[in-house]
């Protein structure tokens, strides 16, 4: 999975999150269920079977009625799997209160974008999501490279696991005291000895952290106790891509394994931050484009969907609380259809939702956050989408100064030249 459909993912689930937090019902009739990836839909049916004849005990009517509906409707999503997905399952049912004191009906179940490490049953006035938010914990794997002038170490690490992928020994000469024509030669068989060594170091890094021609890692670290991790990082040997990927270089007192566990502890603090590193990385491209006037960028919600509209972005960067609503309206006379963008704090205004010739009203057929639409849309259009907050100087900087909303573009784009006079969006914030 790439790393811009993980972001996608993720933005997913903290949306579902946010609104499952916030739902309420009356009693018990709100049902969350996690199954693990191995567990039988068979054991979880009886056990749903058994809660059932439980449930149909409770005292009060309304309660026992809504707790019955609540398990007989995961029943029924449950029929829909013939086997536990290889992810897990999350299924949420049960009757919970609208804002204008209204009961709604909700079930809603999906296998996760990655395992599921919890099983859950619980009937509850809520819905628990810890099970979700772990989803959300990184699992990015790093790559790390121990390095000195004994050998060479190569490991991962991904969330408390850590493994070796290879290693390997090196006997290079030492330094010698000898004059004349000797030392010349001794110093020149060192230094071919030492560019060999950082060569095969290199190689190993390419065919250990490049697979398929894309980096397997997140990010690098190199480390050692001399100065072959400087030389790496700053040498043509090192394969460009994985060198734009080293997040850190860590001095370490030993080699081997016991350099790779200090290189871990010394790099805590970066990794657990990578989350921000990367969106640094990301949203500092778009600011380098748009301080070198290069043309190739595009910002503010109309030009923007504009150039997404042509297939001219190339990557769409939004901020991931961004509250700008699209609707699709249709005018009953002609079945013209036309898209409204507006914000949540917008003053209502029913007059854009009339013809201003006939008066008569537009018939309403989609409302959807336009952060929604543009997840289920984004690759229709070949770009690639990244979420991001405003919690680094960078991402508040995009916030606020572009209004969270923009993209890198493929080429140059002169919009006057694509201007239109019934330009598809109406109305724009």
């Amino acid at each position: 999975m790439g790393d811009s459909d993980t972001n996608v993912k993720q933005w997913k689930i903290r949306r579902l999150i946010a609104t499952l937090e916030a739902a309420r019902g009356n009693g018990t009739s709100m049902i969350s269920l996690v199954i693990k990836p191995k567990d039988e839909i068979s054991r979880i049916s009886k056990m749903l079977a058994d809660e059932y004849g439980t449930a149909s005990n409770i005292k009060s009517r309304v309660n026992r009625l809504s707790v019955l509906s609540a398990i007989t409707s995961a029943q029924q999503r449950l029929k829909l799997y013939n086997r536990t997905p290889q992810n897990g399952l999350v299924l949420y049912c049960g009757t919970l209160i609208t804002e204008d004191g209204k009961e709604k009906k909700v079930n809603i179940d999906f296998e996760p974008f990655k395992p599921i490490n919890t099983s859950l049953y619980l009937c509850d006035n809520k819905f628990h999501v810890d099970a979700l938010k772990e989803l959300l914990e990184t699992d990015d794997k790093f790559g790390f490279i121990i390095v000195d002038g004994n050998g060479a170490l190569y490991g991962v690490v991904q969330g408390s696991s850590r493994e070796v992928l290879l290693r390997f020994t090196v006997d290079l000469p030492k330094k010698h005291g000898r004059g004349g024509q000797s030392a010349l030669r001794f110093a020149r068989l060192r230094m071919e000895k030492r560019h060999n060594y950082l060569r095969r170091v290199a190689e190993t890094a390419t065919s250990l952290f490049i697979s398929n021609d894309q980096i397997n890692v997140a990010a690098l670290i190199l480390a050692g106790s001399a100065d072959f991790k400087n030389e790496l990082a700053q040498s043509d040997i090192f394969d460009q891509r994985l060198a734009s990927k080293v997040l850190k270089i860590v001095d370490i007192s030993y080699g081997g394994d016991n350099g790779f566990n200090q290189a871990i502890e010394l790099s805590a603090d970066t990794l657990q931050n990578v989350k921000f590193v990367q969106e640094k990385r990301l949203i500092t491209k778009f600011f380098e484009e748009v301080a070198q006037d290069t043309g190739k960028f595009v910002y503010g919600i109309n030009e923007t969907l504009q150039a997404l509209e042509m297939g001219a972005i190339e990557l769409l960067i939004v901020w991931e609380n961004l509250d700008t609503k699209r609707t699709v309206v249709r005018n009953p006379a002609n079945n013209e259809e036309k898209i409204f963008l507006t914000g949540s704090t917008e003053q209502y205004d029913e007059s854009k939702f009339k013809d201003p010739e006939t008066g008569a009203e537009f018939d309403i057929i989609e409302v959807l956050p336009l952060t929604e639409w543009l997840v289920n849309s984004y690759q229709n259009f070949g770009a690639q989408l990244e979420f991001v907050t405003n919690k680094s100087q960078e991402g508040n900087q995009f916030q606020r100064g572009f209004g969270g909303f923009g993209g890198i573009l493929r080429y140059k784009v002169d919009f006057q030249d694509y201007a239109v006079v019934d330009n598809e969006f109406d109305e724009f914030i």
